[in-house]
């Protein structure tokens, strides 16, 4: 059923309001009268005249002191403070009335404190009168999901009364772990414990159930989330503690539930020293800077607080839509810190490919420190364009480590991947010839301190499979996974970036850190999580009739099955729990510069032989996907534990075949 409502506005809304406050007290006036044995009508006219402007002078106090700006709908506990206040107010006015008129008679002593009560009940009594009228309304005629709320704390108290204000949902039942509300009804919603999370879905039709548990660790959210996985009901949350405090969202802005719930992986917290070492009142040049983790490590070293901030990218969109939030940035931090200046922030269109460039950039901006981001990742895509991959990856991290070098930059980081690791494809060979660059001026001098970062998979960034698979679930699938069986690893960008600067902090010179991703995950696992925690079904061999089929497409062109972080068994802690060192073998420059040679050679003659050769011979462990298919398994076991890899050319059993 659709309610129809005539528009009227708000200042017409204040009007009426006004004007029944107006007869509510007149009228408590008149019982009061009575109530107290004398006869209101009976008073002198004198008298009459002053009460009567007392009364008009009582309205004009209720606007100003916001009276009417208050939305019965939406009454508090604030809202009876302030009409007992206005009250007070009409009596106090009233007294003032009675002396000024000089009326006589005893009974206007007890007038006064019956007049307040009765007052105090009939604007606080119709106000409440009416918002329940409009609750029930709203809930009568205006369709309302069922949902449950998890979480009775403080933030499920917001959120409830939040949404029952609102027209799109209806709490029908808290749910909480803890046990000392269990049982207990809440504005009329009643606290159950996890154990009837099912008969509730069942009982009140629920399919949707939102998480209001923001304090909680993820790992105490991936707990809870496995509970609910196998429910017949979408999952959604409320935004962090922080945001809701800062004022950056609303309480009852429900989103999907995070994929770092579904890691349970909690971010250890950072050492200022560690962050700021290497940025703090230093000029910092990011390249890459627009893509995901190069812009995540802007918005945290403009936090930490160098002098100034050089991005650089040959994305000019990205690097001009980058720009701005950190203008934005900067002017926040100031306005909070109360100081005129700030980061300086300078934006540079170019690629790291050009060498002259990139020194001019050193050069006019004396950088210090280098994070260098800047490089191609997609397996596929450089897997089918060698030499730009090549020229970028190899060519660019040289350019700009020489610069680096030559203009006495004291700290470079080199952000790197496990796919360096005994690579299949050439995106992973190029990173891994990239760290060897580094290795190899390291051993040179001591006037730039190179480092490597490795690292898996990043949430969220470019070609992350979770937005694709939330996309392909919206749409009513199928899911699709290149192999039953691919694990990866998976961090934050925010967790990334956090170590990456406190890694780099810790360098000596040659460094490679590595960085502590836990355990790796199955892709089909995330996926079918993904699918029930979104409140679907997975369609597979054991349930014909549900709703999301997960199809397997066969690896891509380099792909492996499982990635790896180590390439040899020598690694050593540091001074971060997170942050690993490994001790690597790497080539001396007097090795390394002919393969250069050759390398720049082969690309200028765009010699895709050439650069493979080079390749296999500088990468340790680096076998083609071409030479792949043609060497024995015992060929591949380069550690004490055997390293499986797969090519898109094996043969996938899909769960579902199509039926003619």
């Amino acid at each position: 059923m659709q309610v129809y409502s005539i528009p009227i506005s708000r200042p017409l809304k204040r009007l009426v309001t006004g004007c029944w406050d107006a007869v509510l007290i007149t009228v408590a006036l008149i019982f009061a009268y009575g109530l107290a044995g004398a006869e209101f009508f009976q008073q002198e006219q004198k008298t009459l005249i002053f009460l009567g402007l007392a009364l008009l002078l009582s309205l004009l106090a209720f606007v100003r002191v916001g009276l009417y700006r208050v939305l019965v709908l939406y009454m508090g506990l604030q809202s009876s403070l302030l009409i007992a206040q206005c009250v007070t107010i009409a009596t106090g006015l009233l007294a003032a009335a009675y002396g000024l008129s000089a009326a006589q008679g005893e009974a206007r002593v007890a007038i006064l404190p019956i007049f307040w009560l009765l007052a105090l009940f009939f604007m606080g009594g119709s106000r409440l009168l009416g918002k329940l009228a409009i609750i029930s309304l709203i809930q009568n005629f205006r369709p309302k999901e069922p949902v449950i709320i998890y979480g009775a704390g403080s933030s499920g108290m917001q959120l409830l009364a939040a949404l029952q204000s609102g027209d799109q949902y209806l709490p029908v039942a808290f749910v909480d772990d803890g046990h000392k509300l269990l049982g207990s009804t809440v504005h009329g919603v009643r606290v159950y414990g996890p154990n009837s999370l099912y008969e509730l879905v069942e009982s009140f039709s629920v399919r949707q159930i939102l998480l209001a548990i923001p304090s909680a660790t993820h790992a105490e959210r991936k707990e809870i989330l496995n509970k609910l996985e196998h429910l017949p009901v979408h999952v959604k949350t409320v935004p962090d503690m922080f945001d809701m405090v800062s004022g950056k969202v609303g309480v009852d802005e429900i989103r999907d539930v995070d994929i770092e719930d579904l890691l349970g992986r909690d971010i250890v917290p950072p050492d200022p020293q560690l962050l700021g070492a290497c940025i703090k009142a230093r000029s910092v040049l990011v390249t890459g800077a627009a893509g995901s983790i190069g812009s995540e490590l802007c918005r945290q070293i403009v936090a930490i607080g160098p002098s100034r901030l050089v991005i650089l990218d040959s994305f000019e969109y990205g690097l001009y839509e980058l720009e701005q939030e950190l203008e934005e940035q900067v002017q926040l931090i100031r306005n909070e810190s109360g100081v005129s200046e700030g980061v300086e922030l300078v934006a540079t269109l170019g690629s790291v490919g050009n060498a002259s460039f990139v020194r001019e950039v050193m050069r006019r901006y004396g950088v210090e420190t280098v994070y260098h981001v800047a490089a191609y990742k997609q397996v596929p895509m450089v897997e089918s364009n060698v030499v730009e991959g090549v020229r970028n990856n190899v060519f660019g991290t040289l350019a700009t480590a020489r610069a680096a070098r030559e203009f006495e930059v004291k700290d470079f980081v080199l952000i790197s991947t496990d796919k360096a690791v005994r690579p299949t494809n050439y995106m992973g060979a190029t990173k891994r010839f990239a760290e060897q660059v580094l290795q190899s001026l390291a051993m040179l001098d001591n006037k730039t301190r190179f480092s490597m970062v490795r690292f898996g998979n990043v949430l969220g960034s470019s070609g992350s499979v979770v937005p694709l698979f939330r996309r392909q679930i919206s749409r009513g699938g199928p899911v699709t996974v290149t192999h039953p069986e691919v694990t990866r690893f998976f961090m934050t960008v925010q967790e990334a970036a956090q170590l990456v600067i406190q890694a780099g902090s810790m360098a000596t010179g040659g460094d490679v850190f590595v960085l502590d991703m836990h355990e790796p995950i199955r892709i089909v696992d995330l996926a079918k999580k993904m699918v029930h925690l979104m409140g679907y079904d997975v369609k597979d061999e054991n349930s014909y009739r549900g709703d999301i089929a997960i199809e397997y497409t066969g690896l891509r062109p380099g792909e492996k099955l499982y990635e790896e972080l180590l390439i040899g068994e020598s690694v050593t802690g540091t001074d971060h729990p997170k942050i690993m060192r490994a001790e690597e073998e790497s080539l001396s420059w007097s090795e390394l510069k002919p393969l250069l040679d050759r390398l720049a050679a082969a690309c200028e003659e765009a010699d895709s032989q050439e650069i493979r050769a080079v390749l296999m011979e500088a990468v340790s462990g680096f076998v083609p996907e071409s030479e792949l298919m043609l060497t024995a398994p015992s060929e591949l076991e380069y550690s004490s534990r055997p390293v499986e890899r797969a090519t898109s050319s094996a043969k996938v059993t899909p769960l579902f075949a199509k039926k003619p």
